[in-house]
């Protein structure tokens, strides 16, 4: 899972609003990076839609510092963001509702969000 997919779940625990349950806790037991190609004009297209202050927790949890403001004019600054969208990915952890505690594994890279049939 890409950290740019993190910054789009949310939890859908029950009891929980969307509000509520954004953003989700990262914990990351296993994740590689893989190098992408950068593009200074991509990147800056791409974080008008990404919630920055998610991404700062999220890279966090994969030892990536960013800054507490976002500057879309600094190219050092977009590169460490493309870094932290485009080329970690989370092999193995977990999710964690922020409202509820409910934690939703991530397997293979890949997070599940299903819920268990009591908690419908």
């Amino acid at each position: 899972m890409r950290l740019l997919t993190h910054n789009m779940l949310v939890s859908n625990a029950k009891g929980v609003s969307e509000a509520e349950g954004y953003p989700l806790a990262l914990e990351v037991t296993e994740h590689r990076r893989e190098e992408t190609e950068f593009d200074v004009e991509t990147t800056r297209k791409t974080m008008e839609t990404v919630k920055y202050d998610a991404l700062r927790g999220a890279a966090r949890a994969v030892a990536i510092d960013l800054p507490e403001v976002y500057d879309g004019d600094d190219a050092d600054l977009l590169r460490k963001v493309h870094e932290a969208l485009c080329d970690v990915h989370v092999i193995e952890g977990c999710l964690v509702c922020p409202k509820s505690g409910r934690r939703f594994p991530i397997n293979n890279g890949i997070p599940n969000l299903l819920l268990h049939e009591d908690e419908l």
